[in-house]
């Protein structure tokens, strides 16, 4: 059993999956929508209204008739067209500020949703990418297109308005419109394609700098620094050939419109002049032609909407790439079933895939296990045996691609998500402190938990001694915390006991411990938590010899189960030991080492 999304809702369309669609807008940020909705049309009803009241003002003027009515209405479309003007400077960054909120938030969710592995295909500096920089460049796609719309409608406005003067008018005008269009046309696309090519390899440069500063101590220690600085700016010539390309296309575009205009404005005002001599209209009318002629090219010399709209349509398809990646759902079950934390493992794979196709590799094949409830089992094993692997399908951090993982009988895929975080708690070699302050930063997995609750479980992990020794005790912030990593590892398991949970998965949680400190632990955990059931991936022999039984991973299948003891006869169970032996103090600082809570 692959994935069991026993709760998941109905696909939304693209439009809402983005979060950028004028419904999603509507949901988003109302009044800046229809603020933004009623203020572009009513510019537009001005625009189209001011050649005819200047007509109005002019005709009367020659006919020495009285100009105040004219006059009037002419002042009249010039303070909607004023309004209707700051109405949409002010509610345009407004609606594409709150849409980037939005869509930050979506994608923030899908990516936390997603976790790692075969699920999430998104390296850590395409995700900031998108966040960062296509987020905001996909939000201000409604705004953009409700511009461009805009124009086009007073653009066909005013060609209709030539066409109700004189039919000639309009005939003159569409003989140079169709070419225009047809630059436009090209340039959309072209600058489309060229706004997606510029945001994807800026995202592979973010990548490769998420890289670099994840490995800094390394490159630091070997001296490469050079060497990494030129791996990372490597896609600095195809992000200039993007960029300069739509500079080009921007280019060519402007120059042709801009010849272009002149000759459709000549051909329409040389057509009126003609009129006018002919008698068949009057001056007024003239004048409201070429205020007509430039309103119908004006959708035309829109090229910097154009180019706002191209942006964001590519923004757009980027996030919708991460957002289309479905999740695994979470089942309907708000109460854990009877039991005291037994986990059964039946018949669970697990693949990822590799270069090629159809080629993948097996992390975990076959695996038949049972934890009995309230002992602690030890995961044991060489490097990529899939201990990890394993320990993760436990509180789905990870899916099995075949079988299933139960908790107390039921498939932990029938848990609601809560539920599940209830009864499955970790604590990671590399955990990151997540709140404001040490007290926020212990209570995260399980918020509103008392004080005492807080202090006993830092009690329990050994970190209660040297927090209380912080300037500020438990209120001590975690930003700029500097703690060594054993203390950070402390603290993680401190969190992972806050949470109550029936199952313990500690994750290599005590590499960066002394041995000394390990085993005070584990003693602690033997008579603290009798009764509950732990997980525990052992790179140390020590800590294998702490549980009530070994299970004996290699190449992703059980070689051996047993005690610590009986298994250690095994030369080649001893040499995985001497294979795994990891230097302790593995990173240091409260946030140091963001990647390993995987």
């Amino acid at each position: 059993m692959a994935d069991v999304p026993l709760a998941t809702p109905a696909t939304p369309s693209r439009e809402d999956r983005t979060g950028t669609g004028l419904r999603a807008a509507l949901r988003t940020a109302p009044g800046p929508t229809v603020t933004l909705a009623l203020a572009v049309p009513a510019g537009s009803i001005a625009a189209l209204l001011l050649p005819a009241a200047v007509a109005g003002s002019v005709d009367a003027v020659v006919r020495g008739d009285s100009a105040s009515g004219p006059t009037l209405r002419l002042v009249a479309v010039l303070v909607l067209g004023l309004l209707a003007g700051l109405l949409t400077e002010v509610a345009g960054p407004g609606l594409a500020a709150e849409s980037t909120a939005r869509l930050r938030r979506q994608l923030a969710m899908r990516v936390t949703d997603l976790g790692t592995g075969a699920r999430n295909p998104f390296a850590a500096g395409d995700v900031t990418s998108r966040l960062v920089g296509a987020a905001p460049d996909a939000a201000g796609l409604v705004p953009a297109l409700l511009g461009t719309l805009g124009a086009l409608v007073t653009s066909i406005g005013g060609i209709v308005a030539l066409a109700l003067i004189d039919p000639w008018l309009a005939v003159g005008f569409l003989g140079g419109l169709l070419p225009g269009l047809l630059v436009v046309r090209l340039f959309m696309t072209r600058a489309t394609d060229l706004f997606t090519r510029y945001q994807v390899v800026q995202s592979g440069l973010a990548a490769r700098l998420a890289d670099a500063l994840a490995g800094a101590r390394t490159i630091r220690a070997c001296g490469t620094h050079d060497r990494e600085i030129a791996r990372i700016l490597a896609p600095l010539p195809e992000l200039s050939a993007a960029g300069h390309g739509l500079w080009r296309a921007q280019r060519n575009a402007v120059a042709q419109v801009l010849l272009l205009a002149p000759m459709v404005e000549l051909t329409v005002l040389s057509t009126a002049g003609w009129l006018l001599a002919d008698g068949r209209i009057p001056p007024g009318r003239l004048v409201a032609a070429a205020g007509y002629a430039a309103l119908g090219l004006g959708f035309l010399e829109q090229v910097e909407a154009l180019v706002a709209v191209a942006h964001a349509r590519a923004g757009r398809a980027r996030a919708a790439e991460l957002l289309a990646v479905e999740p695994a759902g979470y089942g309907t079950a708000r109460t854990l079933p009877p039991g005291r934390g037994e986990l059964t493992f039946r018949g669970v794979c697990v693949r990822v895939p590799e270069s090629g196709a159809d080629a993948h590799r097996v992390l975990l094949d076959g695996i038949d296990l049972t934890v009995p409830a309230g002992t602690c089992v030890a995961l044991v094993g060489a490097s990529g045996s899939g201990k990890s692997t394993l320990a993760a399908l436990a509180g789905r951090l990870r899916e099995p691609d075949e079988g299933e993982v139960l908790l107390d009988g039921l498939p932990v895929t029938r848990l609601a998500r809560g539920e599940l975080r209830r009864g499955v708690a970790y604590a990671f070699p590399r955990p990151v402190l997540v709140g404001a302050d040490l007290a926020e930063a212990l209570a995260y997995g399980r918020p509103g938990a008392s004080a005492q609750t807080v202090t006993r479980a830092a009690e329990m992990a050994f970190a209660d001694d040297f927090v209380r020794r912080l300037p500020a005790g438990y209120a001590t912030r975690t930003e700029g915390l500097a703690l060594s990593g054993g203390e950070v590892q402390r603290l993680g398991l401190a969190r992972a006991l806050v949470q109550d949970a029936r199952v313990l998965v500690l994750d290599d949680a005590t590499s960066g411990l002394d041995t000394v400190t390990e085993h005070r632990i584990h003693e602690a955990f033997r008579t603290g938590l009798a009764g509950r059931t732990r997980l525990v991936v052992a790179h140390r022999a020590a800590a294998a010899a702490d549980a009530d039984s070994v299970v004996w991973l290699d190449a992703g299948r059980i070689k051996a189960i047993g005690t610590h003891a009986d298994l250690w006869s095994d030369p080649a169970y001893r040499a995985v030991f001497t294979a795994n032996n990891p230097p302790a103090g593995a990173g240091t600082g409260a946030g140091a080492g963001a990647g390993a809570e995987r």
